[in-house]
C-alpha cells in the first residue's frame, strides 16, 4: 500500500498536532530500527504506511490522545477491519439457526476496548465517507455491525483493491438497500406463494412422484428473477442457467415460464406438447427416448427479445456449469467475419446454480473458475449460486468438506463472496442486484452463497428422520419464508391476514384448474410418441467436399504470405515453406490438409474454433496455426489472412483441463451450430477425464433431449512404444456407446481423407442431419509418406469409408484372405507389402469409418473375390480392448461361410508395452502373423 493515502479504516485521520508529532516520530524510528517500536504500531506502519495526511483530511475531527492510549485508536481501527472481514462469522444467516455464530473475534473485550473509549472517537477514523447517522466512533461500530452481521455476511478481504473498495463502499453507503414499495412487497409476496403452492400442489396431487423440491430455498427463484430483471434492463440478449435437480422444476416453471399445464402434463403422463403457448415464446427441445421431468430444461423469449435459458443437464452434478459458460460465450461472438471473433460480454450472462456438497466436493467447479479469467474461456463473469441447503443426501457438512463454508473454493480464484439468509426475501434481492453489479463492473465472477435448508429428504420419498433427526426436528417447526413474510407484511399494516390467506387458495386453486384442464385434454387426444427424425436414422448425404486446384493453390500462397518483416523460428519457417512444392509433388502432410481444409471450410462461411492443450502448435508439432516472430514474439495467424474468408477462426491452448473444457466445447457448438468445433486431447486416453462428458451429453444429448451438436474430437491413437497411458484413445469406449447414429468414429489412414472428412462434417453443421465426429488421429502417420495426399484427391476426392489398398487384389481368384483393418495399423501393413509382389493371396481394406460400420460397402468388396475363405480382423490393440470385439458382430454377417479371425495383441489389463523394444516385438508380431501365407 502506498504512503501518504487515506482509505477507510486508516488509524492516522484520529492524531493532530502533539499526538501526530508523535506518531511520525515513531514512524521514524520504524523506519530505522523496527524492533524498538511496539508491535501494534508495526504492524500499522506496515498496512497504512506513513502517518501523513493530505491538507484535506488535516483538518478532519481528531481526539485528543497521550501516547499511553495510543493503542486504544489502533484496537478500534483492528475492531472495525475485524468486522469487515470477519463479521460474516457473527452473521444472521442460518435459517433454521443450527449453527453456532463466532462473535469472538468482534467482540470490544477482545481489542480492550469499552463503548466509552469509542465514543469519544471521531467517525472519520472508520470511513471515508462518514454515513449521515455515525458521529462517534461507538455509532461507527454499531452501524458496521448491523451492515456485516446481519442476514446478509460479506467476504472480499481476498479480492484485488480495487473490487475490495467498491464492495466496502457499496455496503457500508447503504446505497444497495432496497427501498421496495407496498406494491413490491405484494409482489414479491404473490411470488413466494406461487413458489410455494407449486410444490405443494404437486407433493398432495402425484403422490410419490420425485420433483426434488426447493423447499427450503423458495428465495432461489427470487433471486433468479431479479438477475433476469437487471440483464433485461441492460439490454441483454441471452441469460443461460445452468442447475442441477433440487427446485429446477419451480425454475423451469416460475423464473423460464413453462407453464402449469405443460409441467402438470408432465406428471400426469400426458404429452406436454398439447399446451405450448401459441405466442411461440417457448422453446423445447425433445429426444426420441426421452429423459426425467427434473433434467429437462427450457429457452424463454421475454417481450424484449431477451431469452432466458434454463439448460438440458443430467444428474451428474456441477457438469453442466462448463456447458452453461461455453453456449454463454457463444452467445457473446460475432463469428460472420473473417479473423478473431468479436467479443461482447455485455451480450449475454451465465448464471451457475450450484448445491452445497457438490461445490466443495467436485472438482470440475475449480475447472470452471481457473479458465474463467482466460482469452479463450471467458465470458466477462458468471453469476455463481450456491443453493445451500446445509446438506448432501444424508451427509452432514463436517463430513462433507474440510472448510467452514461451501463456498470457500471460491476464494482461492478472487471472488467475492456473498452469504444470504434465504428466509429473508428483500434481502435476497439485494444480494441479487449487488451481485449483477459486480459483475457487471468488474467482469468477474461472483459467487452468491444462498443458504436454507432442505423440508423434506433427499427425495420426497426419503425420509431424513432416519439419518438427520435433529436437523429435522427442527425443521418440521420452521415457518415456510412464505408464511414468515406473508406475517411481515400483515405487521407492517400493508396486508391483512385474511388478504394473505386468500391469496394463498386463489393461486392454489388455479393450479387445480390447470391440472384439471390437463385431465381433460389427457383424456380427449391420448398419448403419443416421439419418433427419431428421418435425418438421424440416415446415414450421412453425398455431399461435394472437393476443392479446385486453382483454390488450393490460391489459399496455400496466403497462408505462407506472411507480413514484411515477420520472421519465424528457422527451422519452422523452412518446414511451412515446403508446402509450396508439396502441392507440386503430392506430398501433402496431415497438418497441411488440415489447414487447407480449415481455410475452405472459412470460405464456405462457417466459422472455426479449435481449443486443446497444445491445439495451436499441436501436440507432435505438425500444425502451428499460430506463428510466432523469433525476435520480437508477434503472434500472426495465417488462416486470418485467407482471401474470401466469410467467417471466424479462433485457435487457443487450453488449460490443463479435459472435463471443463470438453464440456464448454459442448456447450458453444449446442449456441452456434454453424461453427466447427473442435477439441483436441494431448493425447487420446486424455478424454478419459472427461468420460462424463461422453456418456451423459456428446453421445446421448440428442435421443434424451433433442441436442443437436456437431463437435469433433481429434483423439491422438496409435501404439507407438509410448507406454500405456501414451497409445491407446480407447477407441472401444466410443464403440460401445455408439448406437442410432448418434455420431461417427472414422479412424483415417491418410490426410486426404481426413481433409474431406472435416470438409463432409461442416457441410453438415446447421442441419437435421448433423452428429459429433470421433477421430482417433495419429501420430507418427503426421508426416509418413504412405499417408500424405495429392493435389488430385483433395480436387476430386470425397471422404472414402473403406479404401483398398493399391497393389493388391489384382488377381482375384487368387486372393483367399481379406484383411480388414482400421487405421494406423494399414499403413504398418502398406509398408510391409509395398507394391504387392508376393501377395497375391491376399487383399486388405482399411476400415477408415467405423461407425457406422459400413457393411455394405465391404461386402461388396468381399464379393468380388469368389475365393476367398476367411476374414480377418487385424488390429495393434489387445484383443480385448480396440474395434475388434464391436467389429465381430458385423463380420460374423459378412463371412457367409467363410472364417473370421482376429491378429493382433493378446488380451492385456494395460493399453500397451511399457518400453520400446518390447513394442516393436509385439508390434512384428502383429504385422508377420497378418500378412502369414
Amino acid at each position: 500500500m502506498s504512503n501518504n493515502v487515506l482509505f477507510a479504516g486508516s488509524p492516522w485521520s484520529a492524531f493532530s498536532g502533539p499526538n501526530l508529532g508523535y506518531v511520525m516520530e515513531q514512524y521514524d524510528l520504524f523506519l530505522q530500527s523496527p524492533e524498538q517500536v511496539e508491535p501494534e504500531l508495526v504492524a500499522l506502519f506496515q498496512q497504512f504506511g506513513s502517518p501523513v495526511i493530505s491538507n484535506e483530511q488535516g483538518a478532519a475531527e481528531s481526539v485528543t490522545t497521550q501516547p499511553g492510549n495510543i493503542k486504544k485508536i489502533f484496537a478500534a481501527v483492528q475492531l472495525a477491519d475485524a468486522i469487515r472481514s470477519q463479521g460474516h462469522l457473527a452473521a444472521d444467516i442460518y435459517p433454521l439457526k443450527d449453527r453456532k455464530l463466532d462473535s469472538s473475534r468482534i467482540e470490544l473485550a477482545s481489542y480492550g476496548l469499552t463503548e466509552a473509549d469509542l465514543a469519544e472517537m471521531p467517525g472519520s477514523l472508520f470511513f471515508n465517507n462518514v454515513p449521515g447517522s455515525v458521529n462517534n466512533g461507538k455509532q461507527a461500530i454499531d452501524y458496521l455491525r448491523s451492515q456485516y452481521t446481519g442476514k446478509i455476511a460479506y467476504e472480499y478481504a481476498h479480492v484485488d483493491e480495487a473490487e475490495r473498495q467498491w464492495i466496502q463502499d457499496k455496503i457500508e453507503s447503504g446505497n444497495s438497500v432496497l427501498n421496495l414499495t407496498a406494491e413490491d412487497k405484494k409482489a414479491l409476496l404473490e411470488r413466494l406463494t406461487r413458489v410455494e403452492d407449486f410444490e405443494k400442489f404437486i407433493h398432495k396431487t402425484f403422490v410419490g412422484q420425485k420433483r426434488f423440491s426447493i423447499e427450503g430455498l423458495d428465495t432461489l427463484v427470487v433471486l433468479l428473477d431479479e438477475i433476469v430483471r437487471k440483464a433485461d434492463e441492460e439490454k441483454m440478449k441471452y441469460l443461460q442457467i445452468g442447475m442441477a435437480h433440487r427446485g429446477r422444476l419451480n425454475v423451469l416453471t416460475h423464473v423460464v415460464n413453462k407453464p402449469y399445464d405443460m409441467m402438470f402434463a408432465d406428471f400426469a403422463h400426458v404429452p406436454n406438447d398439447y399446451f405450448f403457448p401459441t405466442d411461440g415464446s417457448l422453446e423445447i427441445t425433445k429426444g426420441w427416448t426421452g429423459d426425467v421431468k427434473y433434467h429437462m430444461g427450457a429457452t424463454h423469449s421475454k417481450q424484449s427479445g431477451m431469452k432466458v435459458k434454463l439448460a438440458y443437464n443430467p444428474s451428474h452434478l456441477e457438469v453442466v456449469s462448463p456447458v452453461i459458460t461455453g453456449s454463454t460465450r457463444a452467445a457473446q461472438e460475432v463469428t460472420s467475419n473473417a479473423g478473431t471473433p468479436s467479443h461482447d460480454p455485455s451480450k449475454a450472462v451465465a448464471v451457475l446454480v450450484h448445491g452445497d456438497a457438490a461445490f466443495a466436493g467436485e472438482g470440475i467447479v475449480q475447472e470452471v473458475f481457473n479458465y474463467a479469467n482466460t482469452t479463450g474461456f471467458s465470458t466477462g463473469g458468471s453469476i455463481h449460486i450456491i443453493s445451500n441447503n446445509m446438506i448432501g443426501f444424508t451427509t452432514e457438512h463436517f463430513d462433507s468438506r474440510s472448510t467452514h463454508y461451501s463456498s470457500d473454493v471460491a476464494k482461492g480464484y478472487g471472488i467475492p463472496v456473498i452469504h444470504v439468509n434465504a428466509d429473508d426475501p428483500e434481502a435476497v434481492l439485494q444480494v441479487a442486484g449487488l451481485a449483477f453489479q459486480y459483475r457487471q463492473t468488474f467482469g468477474k465472477d461472483i459467487l452468491v452463497d444462498l443458504i436454507g435448508y432442505r423440508r423434506f429428504g433427499h427425495n420426497e420419498t426419503d425420509d431424513p428422520t432416519v439419518t438427520n433427526p435433529l436437523t429435522y426436528q427442527i425443521v418440521t417447526k420452521h415457518p415456510t419464508v412464505r408464511s414468515l413474510y406473508g406475517e411481515k407484511l400483515t405487521n407492517e399494516g400493508i396486508l391483512t391476514q385474511d388478504q394473505v390467506k386468500k391469496l394463498d387458495e386463489e393461486i392454489y386453486a388455479e393450479m387445480q384448474t390447470s391440472y384439471d384442464h390437463v385431465k381433460a385434454v389427457g383424456a380427449e387426444k391420448g398419448h403419443f410418441e416421439i419418433e427419431m427424425p428421418e435425418a438421424v436414422r440416415n446415414e450421412y448425404p453425398e455431399v461435394d467436399t472437393s476443392v479446385t486446384k486453382e483454390n488450393l493453390k490460391q489459399i496455400n500462397d496466403d497462408l505462407l504470405a506472411w507480413p514484411e518483416g515477420f520472421e519465424p523460428q528457422n527451422k519452422l519457417a523452412k518446414i511451412l515453406n515446403k508446402r509450396i512444392e508439396a502441392l507440386e509433388t503430392d506430398k501433402i502432410d496431415w497438418g497441411h490438409a488440415e489447414t487447407l481444409a480449415f481455410a475452405a471450410i472459412l470460405r464456405d462461411g462457417n466459422p472455426i474454433r479449435i481449443t486443446g492443450q497444445d491445439a495451436q502448435r499441436g501436440t507432435f508439432s505438425q500444425r502451428h496455426l499460430v506463428l510466432h516472430d523469433k525476435t520480437t514474439g508477434t503472434e500472426l495467424v495465417p488462416l486470418h489472412n485467407v482471401s474470401d474468408a466469410k467467417a471466424s477462426f479462433s485457435v487457443y491452448n487450453s488449460p490443463l483441463t479435459e472435463t471443463a473444457i470438453v464440456g464448454f466445447e459442448y456447450g458453444y457448438n449446442l449456441e452456434n451450430d454453424n461453427a466447427l468445433t473442435i477439441w483436441e486431447a494431448q493425447f487420446g486416453d486424455f478424454a478419459n477425464m472427461a468420460q462424463v462428458m461422453f456418456d451423459n451429453f456428446i453421445s446421448s444429448s440428442r435421443s434424451k433431449w433433442g441436442e443437436k451438436s456437431g463437435l469433433v474430437f481429434l483423439l491422438p491413437n496409435g501404439m507407438e512404444g509410448q507406454g500405456p497411458e501414451h497409445s491407446s484413445a480407447r477407441i472401444e469406449r466410443y464403440l460401445q456407446l455408439s448406437a442410432e447414429n448418434n455420431w461417427i468414429v472414422a479412424n483415417c489412414s491418410n490426410a486426404g481423407n481426413y481433409f474431406h472428412l472435416l470438409r463432409r462434417q461442416a457441410k453438415m453443421l446447421g442441419t437435421e442431419a448433423i452428429r459429433p465426429l470421433i477421430i482417433p488421429s495419429p501420430k507418427s502417420l503426421l508426416r509418413h509418406p504412405l499417408a500424405s495426399a495429392s493435389v488430385e484427391q483433395l480436387s476430386e476426392g470425397r471422404f472414402q469409408e473403406v479404401i483398398e489398398q493399391p497393389g493388391l487384389g489384382g488377381n482375384a481368384k487368387k486372393v483367399e484372405r481379406i484383411l480388414l483393418a482400421s487405421g494406423k495399423v494399414t499403413i504398418d501393413l502398406a509398408d510391409r507389402v509395398q507394391d504387392g509382389k508376393g501377395y497375391d493371396n491376399l487383399h486388405i481394406v482399411r476400415v477408415e469409418q467405423l461407425y457406422p460400420f459400413p457393411s455394405q460397402k465391404i461386402a461388396d468388396i468381399i464379393a468380388k473375390y469368389p475365393n476367398a475363405k476367411e476374414i480377418v480382423w487385424v488390429q495393434e490393440e489387445p484383443k480385448n480392448q480396440g474395434p475388434w470385439k464391436y467389429a465381430l458382430e458385423y463380420l460374423l454377417d459378412l463371412a457367409d461361410g467363410k472364417k473370421v479371425k482376429y491378429v493382433g495383441r493378446p488380451e492385456m489389463s494395460s493399453t500397451s508395452e511399457g518400453d520400446m523394444d518390447s513394442h516393436k516385438i509385439a508390434q512384428a508380431k502383429v504385422i508377420d502373423e497378418a500378412l502369414a501365407k
